[in-house]
């Protein structure tokens, strides 16, 4: 197999991260060419007892390295969505750990190859990367749910992230007026309440007013996934794991608009 037949299926992932990593198209595409034309003038500096994709993201970072340090401190691209906004915040190895795990799928080791560190220092800027964007992510959080120990559960959960809870809705009018008085910046929800009334149209009544994230916990998820209409981004079955409640407040969130995104569009 020819070189370019080794690195060619690679090339749109690496652009795609490039593009992540510095924020604007332009000059993602800039250090692409760039590290293709320096690999092409030094072949033997790719590393051929790696993987062709491992050592494509390891030689990119070696340029990355060099030079990348001339982007940082500029301005973010007017397009950027609010997510890669959220990206260009973290700082640079921060960014790229987080993006090298979480966006392109490497392990932690494989990682630790690409930026030429351990696989502790990889741990270390994720985890880092992780709270700086939970702290700027931190809102306001209204439960829904009628049973109070999966309540009481569920607050936990959110207060450990730094969340604030505003209260915890057993029926759709109680949660309708408590989003009322005090909006939340994203919504945990049961679709069967205490009243017998439901989470949906709680959910949908609240989204008339706010535009806020939801997500459904639930133990009926087939009631929500019927293919006869728009069915939720996020939800969750009970029992639930902590984790995987965690998992889904961080999407939710960090690829949600907030209302200072709103406003500054």
């Amino acid at each position: 197999m020819s070189f370019v037949e080794q690195i060619g299926p690679h090339l749109p992932f690496l652009r795609r991260y490039a593009r992540a990593l510095t924020g604007s198209q332009s000059s993602g595409d800039s250090y692409i060419r760039a590290s293709l034309a320096a690999l092409a003038e030094a072949p033997d500096q790719f590393d051929d007892e790696l993987s062709p994709r491992l050592a494509l993201y390891q030689f990119f970072h070696a340029i990355w390295s060099q030079t990348g340090a001339e982007l940082e401190g500029g301005e973010i691209a007017p397009t950027i969505d609010p997510a890669d906004k959220r990206l260009q915040a973290l700082a640079p190895l921060h960014r790229q750990a987080f993006l090298l795990t979480s966006l392109e799928g490497f392990t932690l080791s494989e990682a630790a190859i690409v930026l030429n560190t351990s696989n502790d220092e990889v741990t270390s800027l994720i985890n880092l990367a992780q709270k700086e964007v939970e702290s700027e992510l931190r809102t306001k959080v209204l439960i829904i749910e009628d049973e109070p120990i999966i309540a009481a559960d569920i607050e936990q959960i959110v207060e450990e992230l730094g969340h604030e809870v505003t209260g915890n809705a057993t029926t759709r009018d109680e949660a309708v007026q408590m989003a009322s008085d005090n909006p939340p910046g994203l919504v945990l929800c049961d679709i069967q309440l205490a009243d017998n009334s439901s989470g949906i149209d709680a959910a949908h009544d609240i989204l008339e007013k706010f535009d806020v994230p939801v997500i459904f916990i639930t133990a009926f998820p087939e009631r929500l996934l019927t293919g006869e209409r728009p069915e939720p981004t996020y939800l969750i079955s009970k029992p639930f794991q902590e984790s995987t409640v965690k998992a889904a407040i961080g999407q939710a969130l960090f690829f949600h608009p907030s209302k200072a995104d709103q406003e500054a569009a």
